[in-house]
């Protein structure tokens, strides 16, 4: 609704219009005259009244035809006509409301019944016009949830393809941080778990490459579903190895039992493998290697390609560890079989002198986990 209200005074007699306008005016109104139908109905358009005042008796176009067809427009639709006539009979009054006219006045006027009539008029159109806002507000509200939902679904999408080429962990922090912090590089206790294929090398010699790619779908799939359990993160696939990190980028309070339970996970289900791989001739099996200690993890690379990993001695203690790892072991150096305390049942192999290691590494192999 204006401010201050719009009246639309619509009466051939310029008397009468002149009569209300001044009535009006003195209460503050903003009026506007019409002098005939056909011009009340252009000044309607033109103005947007926010009450109309309309007499019955004019030439071309009568009052009733004039509100019926102000009520038929769908931008006029809901302003309030008040007809202001000399004609009394009930009759007319019956005509005139079905026409539309929310209100009917007879001449001579009472001011203060004028007056009281058009303040309850604005009052419905106020209300009128608050609930349209409030719809149009609603609608804007409801555009832009959907905008967001899109939005939503476009970035669930977005990271559902990430985690095809990323740890899952790796791709929430990309996706939930403006900057780069959550893979700067930084120092933290972690396990790495290496393993890899045992004949893998001698199988690819001879084997089609239809059937090496099978096997590591098949391969890869099996370890792929154990590590998202254990909430492990995948550093990289190298070919038929993996490494995977417990304790970073997200930290955990035990990373040495998740990685040997992750571990006898993948034993028994490669063990599995293993004999379906026998049926069709494919001599394969599986070790593992895991190592607890510090590390710099972050991302490394260049601007075209950062890869995220774990550079230290606990990483190549793990490969070497899994290198020495025969089909069906899982060795462990010292520091996991520390943390593990009585939950694992480990079996001493000696002391191994390891490649780019000075001093023997004291190692175990995991027999179960209790």
């Amino acid at each position: 609704m204006h401010d201050p209200p719009r009246i639309l005074i619509v009466d051939d007699n310029e008397t009468n219009r002149c009569l209300l306008t001044a009535r009006l005016g003195a209460e503050g109104y903003e009026t506007t005259e019409a002098e005939n139908g056909e011009r009340a109905l252009a000044v309607a358009h033109e103005v947007a009244p926010d009450v109309v005042l309309l007499d019955v008796m004019m030439p071309k176009i009568d009052g009733f035809e004039v509100c019926r067809r102000m009520k038929g427009d769908p931008t006029l639709g809901f302003v309030p006509i008040v007809m202001v006539t000399a004609r009394t009979d009930s009759k007319d009054v019956v005509t005139g409301l079905n026409s539309g006219a929310d209100e009917y006045l007879t001449k001579p006027i009472d001011h203060a019944a004028l007056v009281a009539r058009v303040r309850s008029m604005l009052r419905i159109k106020e209300l009128h016009d608050r609930v349209e806002a409030q719809a149009v507000e609603l609608a804007s509200w409801n555009r832009m949830l959907e905008q967001r939902v899109a939005e939503q679904l476009e970035q669930i999408e977005r990271v559902s393809r990430l985690k095809r080429f990323l740890s899952p962990q790796i791709a929430e922090l990309i996706l939930s941080s403006s900057t780069y912090e959550p893979l700067a590089s930084h120092r933290r206790q972690v396990t790495i778990v290496f393993g890899d294929l045992r004949g893998f090398t001698a199988f690819a010699e001879i084997a089609e490459p239809e059937e090496v790619m099978a096997v590591m779908r098949e391969y890869h799939a099996t370890l792929g579903s154990l590590i998202h359990e254990f909430e492990g993160t995948l550093e990289r696939f190298l070919g038929d190895g993996i490494m995977v990190i417990f304790g970073d980028p997200i930290p955990c309070p035990d990373p040495c039992e998740r990685a040997v339970q992750m571990a006898v996970a993948m034993r028994g289900r490669l063990s599995e493998l293993s004999s379906k791989w026998r049926r069709e001739r494919h001599e394969l099996g599986f070790g593992v290697g895991i190592a607890y200690g510090y590390a710099t993890l972050g991302a490394i690379g260049f601007e075209g390609r950062s890869e995220y990993t774990a550079i230290g001695t606990v990483v190549n203690l793990a490969a070497r560890l899994c290198a020495e790892a025969r089909d069906g072991q899982i060795l462990i150096d010292s520091k996991v079989r520390a943390a593990l305390d009585r939950r694992a049942t480990a079996e001493p192999v000696g002391e191994l002198t390891l490649k780019g290691l000075r001093r023997p590494i004291a190692a175990y192999n995991v027999i179960e986990m209790t």
